[in-house]
């Protein structure tokens, strides 16, 4: 499964809009400018992840997206999948040597940036580029498809808006910028999680299943191979189902748990989620015992391939709660 959003439509429409071209127009003012002031000289590793609030998003975020892409991490300390993902992006931020900046955003303290920015829920990655909010992704993301994404935003902010990015000087003093991140050593399971995703990728969802489990027989809080593993079951039960006969038992079938289960499988991998949750909730107040405790046991899974920062996840819970009790 996909991570949540993974798209750059956004950023390749600019180059069909009116917008692009203004915003191109002014960012080499603003470098002209800046060249005529000196240039901006050579940043340290340091500065290339800075922490934002709304008092200076428009000097930290939009004047410096005139001269290099910012990407931005929407986040917040009990978020778990945050803890998970901010710390390859301050990375990359560092391996790509100026080529972007990462702002990051506590929404826990910037409610109005996260709802200027429709932030539905967290993590979510955007980017500025001379001016113009591109949504990137929302939710967990593999490195490998991270890597692409920040590849193509790269190239876009080069190619249509010759933003070239930031001068690295390693010896260059901090300019006020966070800590450079200390270089992440390989996990004991980084390996396992590699083939995992590949797995994936290659529709062996099989596979897929056995490399989570085997993460988290040795490390059960694993929170990547927790999420990995949900959706990779997931995956695998649909591999096998006719959508069609699975349709039409549900409709025939409205108090059979079993049938209801795999509908709500279909649904949720089609992408409605709401649809998914109801139908389990509704097939808890229909039916008791073991066939319940099933049904219940299914939904609590499907909110782990969500993920529990989704707000959908947390209405389903208050319902689900309402249902049993």
């Amino acid at each position: 499964m996909q991570p949540r959003n993974m798209s750059m439509s956004g950023v390749v429409d600019l180059a069909a809009v009116k917008a692009a071209q203004e915003a191109k127009a002014k960012a080499e003012q603003t470098r002209a400018e800046t060249a005529r002031q000196g240039g901006a000289g050579a940043v340290s590793p340091a500065d290339l992840v800075i922490d934002v609030d709304e008092a200076g998003f428009e000097r930290d975020v939009l004047q410096r997206s005139a001269e290099v892409p910012v990407v931005i991490d929407f986040w917040a300390e009990w978020c778990q999948p945050c803890k998970q993902l901010s710390p390859v992006l301050e990375r990359l931020a560092v391996e790509y040597d100026g080529r972007f900046l990462l702002a990051k955003i506590d929404v826990d303290a910037n409610q109005m940036l996260m709802q200027q920015f429709g932030v539905q829920g967290i993590p979510a990655v955007f980017a500025v580029v001379a001016g113009q909010a591109l949504p990137l992704f929302q939710g967990a993301a593999g490195e490998e498809q991270i890597r692409q994404t920040l590849d193509q935003l790269v190239q876009v902010a080069e190619q249509r808006f010759g933003l070239t990015g930031l001068t690295v000087d390693p010896d260059a003093a901090p300019g006020g910028g966070r800590p450079e991140p200390a270089e992440v050593p390989a996990g004991p399971h980084d390996a396992l999680l590699e083939a995992a995703v590949h797995a994936l990728d290659a529709g062996d969802f099989g596979a897929a299943v056995q490399a989570y489990r085997d993460i988290l027989a040795d490390d059960p809080a694993n929170t990547e191979a927790k999420l990995g593993l949900a959706q990779a079951e997931l995956l695998h039960r649909v591999q096998e189902l006719d959508p069609q006969q699975v349709r039409k038992d549900a409709a025939e079938k409205p108090q059979d748990a079993a049938a209801q289960i795999a509908a709500a499988d279909l649904d949720l991998v089609g992408g409605h989620v709401e649809d998914a949750f109801g139908r389990l909730i509704d097939t808890v107040r229909r039916t008791a015992g073991d066939e319940r405790d099933a049904v219940r046991v299914r939904l609590l899974e499907l909110f782990e391939v969500v993920g529990p920062e989704d707000p959908r996840v947390g209405a389903a819970r208050r319902a689900l709660a309402r249902a049993l009790f």
